[in-house]
């Protein structure tokens, strides 16, 4: 029996509330490897809110590329979605449009509306990437429950 996920399923899974884990190449070095707040749609793809000075915009930048895993870690059901792609699309975060619905995303609408209040959009990126290659596991599926 497969373990893997329909793409409906990847799709779900991807698009419900974890805290990613994004790795981006980085010449001569391991992948940078860092939580992350993400994103998700079907017809958008992932996307994710940095810093225009940080370590992870840099890399991302210049490999044009990143691969993002989410997981459920609750026993015994076990599930990730790992996806990498190209960046398609990189462009100055809103505050209204980008920030406030990502930190409501995690946060909800008040601790969120405080979190954008606190930090605001300005030097901050969206990195949008295309989904090209997808690697799923469903421990739900499994025989043993």
């Amino acid at each position: 029996m497969s373990l893997a996920m329909s793409p409906a399923e990847r799709d779900a899974f991807l698009a419900d509330l974890h805290v990613g884990v994004i790795s981006i190449e980085q010449p001569g070095a391991s992948p940078l490897s860092v939580p992350i707040w993400y994103d998700y749609s079907p017809e958008v793809g992932v996307w994710v809110i940095t810093g225009d000075t940080s370590l992870k915009a840099r890399q991302m930048r210049a490999a044009g590329r990143f691969t993002l895993v989410a997981q459920s870690e609750v026993p015994p059901v076990y599930c990730y979605v790992s996806v990498e792609g190209p960046v398609i699309e990189t462009r100055p975060a809103d505050l209204e449009g980008d920030l406030r619905p990502m930190a409501r995303r995690y946060f909800g609408e008040e601790l969120g509306d405080q979190y954008t209040a606190a930090t605001g959009s300005e030097g901050q990126s969206v990195y949008v990437m295309r989904p090209e290659r997808w690697r799923t596991v469903d421990y739900r599926k499994s025989a043993l429950l």
